[in-house]
């Protein structure tokens, strides 16, 4: 249920209302994220003040207990009514500050993003490699130090041609 702040207004006494009115649209914008968190520490502590006072008066006209205190001061005409102004104040509180965490962590998810689009893209272009047995006339050619062999034509086909025809008589032998 919302209510209009001329309504908070009357329902609040001066220090809570302004505590209330920094909750309301361009003011809440002004704190900052510590700002927020102790404001609604304290919200939080009115609201929980509120309530209190709601389930005792509720108690009080059921007959499950006696009045508590001598007497309640002028702003306890609608507990309930300032209880809701806490809880909605609490909630834009709440609001606000899951608002400017999840922008904080948005910020730094770009910021990852772009840090690792440079390294892709630093990787895409390596360097060339320094020319370190280029000096002066060029390059010098190693020999190969493999064994150079040279099989005769006649023997290339002869190891698999020999188990072809050893495989053929155990074939024809039945």
């Amino acid at each position: 249920m919302s209510v209009s702040c001329k309504f908070e207004r009357s329902l609040l006494s001066h220090e809570e209302h302004e505590f209330v009115r920094v909750t309301h649209h361009p003011a809440i914008y002004e704190h900052d994220a510590d700002g927020l968190k102790a404001l609604r520490v304290r919200v939080r502590e009115l609201r929980d003040k509120e309530r209190t006072l709601v389930r005792q008066k509720q108690r009080e006209r059921r007959g499950k207990t006696e009045p508590r205190g001598r007497s309640f001061p002028g702003t306890v005409d609608q507990p309930l009514h300032r209880k809701q102004v806490f809880a909605a104040a609490l909630k834009r509180v709440n609001k606000e500050l899951a608002r400017i965490a999840k922008l904080a962590a948005r910020t730094a998810h770009v910021e990852a993003a772009r840090r690792a689009l440079a390294l892709h893209r630093a990787a895409k272009f390596a360097p060339y490699p320094p020319a370190d047995g280029t000096a002066h006339e060029g390059m010098r050619p190693l020999p190969s130090r493999r064994r150079r062999t040279s099989v005769d034509r006649e023997k290339i086909g002869r190891v698999s041609q020999a188990t072809k025809v050893a495989q053929a008589a155990r074939d024809a032998r039945g």
